[in-house]
């Protein structure tokens, strides 16, 4: 076996060379797997443009204001512009947004709150994201990613236009560019978050899902922008 003059192996250090040129490879092709934050942005926008219906269960949590709450309960989505967001959790709660209106109710509120659809084109929401109406690199500023410690991809930036309001919204994303997180942190510290799973898309969805009728007595009223 050939030894150096300091009693060290050429096998040894030829191995250890091996290891260290292994790691290096690695990581170089972590790199090259990466995407950049345009690409990124670009799979998401190619993702949500192609689907046609989606249903998933989703987790919404806010936080700000010494309000701290969570809720859940299941998203049906079909283009164009309609969505609900039926809760279990508080039960009897809706959201229904059916292309022209969108609609507020709570099981036992003593009114409906209505606003018009286009007063939801707003990056503060989800909407725009799932509804694919949106090219992200056009849309948010400072656009970075970064590998996700749980896997997939972080892509963050700030809403052009909202630098008075939102400092920055943060997306979970998987390579094929599915979202399955989405933060959006306002400037006095508020973060409003939603986590996506189970997600099916192009799903046969009825029509009449989308459809809101307000119940019997309960007035409907215009309503400001949610928060």
């Amino acid at each position: 076996m050939t030894m150096l003059g300091s009693g060290f192996r050429v096998d040894s250090i030829l191995k250890r060379g091996g290891v260290l040129f292994t790691a290096a490879l690695l990581s170089v092709c972590a790199l090259a797997q990466q995407p950049s934050a345009k690409e990124l942005a670009a799979r998401v926008d190619r993702h949500y443009n192609a689907l046609t219906s989606l249903k998933a269960a989703f987790v919404e949590s806010y936080q700000g204001m010494g309000i701290k709450r969570t809720e859940s309960g299941t998203l049906y989505l079909a283009k164009p512009g309609r969505m609900r967001w039926e809760y279990s959790q508080p039960a009897g709660k809706l959201f229904v947004l059916d292309g022209k209106f969108a609609w507020f109710y709570s099981e036992g509120d003593p009114q409906v709150q209505r606003l018009q659809a286009k007063q939801l084109d707003d990056l503060r929401s989800p909407l725009r994201f799932l509804l694919g109406h949106t090219q992200l690199d056009k849309e948010l500023s400072g656009l970075a990613a970064s590998p996700s410690p749980g896997g997939g991809f972080i892509l963050t930036g700030q809403p052009k236009g909202q630098e008075n309001r939102v400092r920055r919204i943060v997306l979970n994303v998987e390579a094929d560019g599915t979202i399955t997180g989405i933060e959006i942190e306002e400037m006095d510290g508020a973060l409003t978050r939603f986590r996506l799973s189970g997600q099916q898309p192009n799903t046969a969805i009825p029509a009449g899902i989308f459809h809101f009728t307000p119940p019997t007595g309960v007035p409907v009223v215009d309503a400001a922008p949610p928060v």
